[in-house]
């Protein structure tokens, strides 16, 4: 079959449909998956490390708008590292988001798992896991139409969701549970402030941020190829996530003095519980499991496959990888193979949230990373720009403040991040030589 007449993907995205994906990604009520870990990290400044967070993430947000402009690609990042630094670095950028697209599906299902599993405790895991990974693949295989439709729904319900917790939060608050009112103190605690912890706990809340980039793999299905749409819309997803992330640990480091969490990866569970009644907990559970289920894991695979899809047909990977089905216009064989993956992963890590969380972060921050380098060295290095803020200011504070959250990065997700990029590398140069081979052939 000729070129022109393949399977391609569909443009049918409108500007609410994408930022309705990205909230359906990024999911409003991500920071209770996390909340144990975050309070505990930053000595209970939970709400500093989420604005830290904002900031890392307004940078890098910056510039996925204006490299999507550019290079409306549906591999994200991988296409813009591309087109701005060659095929090399094109390949290892999109190496590197791969380890946080293909990790944070599984890191989704663990989540689902530690919810159901505090309902039905006698049920191992991994059995959530398997159902969750099957209801995705069903869902998404009949196009991005179709999940878009089922993240209006879910979305609306975790803001809903949300909005009761905050009530019964500040209710709790005023009763005398925790700090007894909404203080300052997760903002900022000269008794235990340290700069070190904050970034530590940042590079894990980072983690909750993880999703407006995913926009960008939808570049090539947005209505009528408007190419200023998609920064629009990861604009726009970015503010109003932060908005929900930094008054819900504003509310819940607050709720959280005091409080003798067992499970860290339960404490959102622990927490309404304790200050709120038994009933809450058990709520929240249902909630977050159905919830998550239905919204956020179906955007997370639908992205991953479309990077797939973009470094297949590029042969940076098999390409079998950018088959499109003839009648759903979806990347099947890579959401086959990301399921695989998500699935293995998430039975495995199961029981290491913390471990994986901050694994899928090397791998989204290293992106970011080659991400700003390329606007920088693009517009203002190659064209020589005069726009100062957007070509030289905001790459250039981005780098710092992404290698600043590296440095507080757990010693295990480097090492496993480093060996990701190491053997990255190593396929990289043999795809380089491979065409330079296949050049030389040609002439």
């Amino acid at each position: 079959m000729n070129q022109t007449s393949a399977p391609s993907l569909r443009r049918s995205l409108g500007y609410w449909d994408l930022i309705v994906y990205g909230l359906a990604y990024i999911a409003p009520i991500a920071p209770l998956s996390t909340l144990g870990f975050v309070y505990d990290a930053a000595h209970g400044m939970i709400a500093l490390a989420y604005v830290l967070g904002a900031v890392c993430m307004y940078f890098t947000a910056q510039n996925y708008a204006l490299m999507s402009e550019s290079v409306p690609s549906a591999g994200s990042v991988y296409g813009f590292a591309r087109f701005a630094l060659g095929r090399f670095a094109g390949f290892l950028a999109g190496w590197m988001i791969l380890l946080d697209y293909l990790l944070i599906p599984a890191l989704v299902y663990v989540l689902i798992g530690v919810a159901l599993g505090v309902l039905v405790p006698s049920v191992d895991r991994s059995v959530w896991i398997v159902l969750m990974v099957a209801f995705t693949l069903a869902v998404n295989w009949f196009g991005v139409t179709v999940t878009t439709r089922a993240n209006f729904i879910a979305v609306g319900f975790q803001v809903l969701l949300l909005v009761v917790l905050l009530i019964l939060g500040v209710s709790a608050l005023l009763r005398g549970h925790g700090a007894g009112g909404l203080t300052l103190s997760p903002f900022y605690d000269p008794k235990s402030f340290e700069i070190g912890a904050v970034f530590a706990a940042t590079s894990i809340c980072i983690n909750s941020f993880l999703g407006f980039d995913a926009i960008s793999t939808l570049s090539e299905e947005v209505k009528g190829g408007d190419r200023r749409l998609v920064g629009r819309a990861i604009m726009g997803v970015l503010f109003i996530s932060a908005t929900f992330f930094v008054v819900v640990a504003w509310v819940l480091g607050n709720l959280m003095r005091g409080l003798v969490i067992h499970d860290a990866s339960a404490a959102a569970y622990e927490m309404t519980g304790l200050t709120i009644g038994a009933w809450a907990s058990v709520a929240l559970a249902w909630g977050y499991a159905t919830l998550i289920g239905f919204s956020n894991a179906l955007p997370m695979q639908v992205g991953v496959a479309r990077v797939l899809y973009a470094m297949g047909r590029d042969r940076q990977l098999p390409q079998v990888l950018a088959r499109v089905h003839p009648k759903y216009h979806t990347p099947y064989v890579g959401m086959l193979v990301t399921a695989a993956i998500s699935l293995i992963v998430a039975v495995v890590m199961r029981n290491r949230l913390d471990d994986l969380a901050t694994t899928v972060n090397f791998g989204a921050l290293s992106g970011f990373l080659l991400l700003h380098v390329s606007v920088l060295v693009r517009f203002g290095i190659l064209e020589r720009s005069r726009r100062w803020f957007a070509h030289w200011l905001a790459p250039i504070l981005g780098i710092v403040v992404v290698l600043g959250v590296f440095s507080g990065m757990a010693g295990l997700a480097i090492r496993l991040g480093l060996v990701w990029l190491a053997i990255g590398t190593v396929w990289g140069a043999v795809l380089h030589r491979l065409a330079r081979d296949e050049i030389r052939a040609e002439l």
